[in-house]
């Protein structure tokens, strides 16, 4: 399931979802995994982690949640999957943009 190299580490690509139903932990969660992928849909990123990263992702994350009421999957994609994702519809979701002056 590797997908590509980086500094001698392998990394695999993991889609992660989540269903947080509390305001201020879904943004906290949402913040964290901006830390580490890109952000495909409203709850979902696409992260390429190496097995050190995703250690490091799932113990910030257990900080953040509720057990009884959050979710977040992690879904790994090997290359030939990642090779045939395909996106359908409108436009990807874009962070605000910051300008200081």
């Amino acid at each position: 399931m590797s997908i590509k190299k980086t500094t001698g580490s392998q990394t695999t690509c993991y889609v992660i979802a989540y269903d947080i139903p509390d305001d201020k932990r879904r943004t906290r969660v949402h913040k964290l995994l901006s830390g580490f992928g890109r952000w495909t849909q409203y709850s979902l990123f696409e992260c390429f982690l190496t097995k050190k990263e995703l250690v490091l992702l799932r113990s910030k994350l257990a900080e953040h949640l509720e057990a009884a009421q959050d979710s977040v999957r992690f879904y790994p994609l090997c290359a030939s999957c990642l090779d045939k994702v395909e996106t359908v519809g409108g436009p990807l979701p874009a962070e605000d943009l910051l300008f200081v002056i």
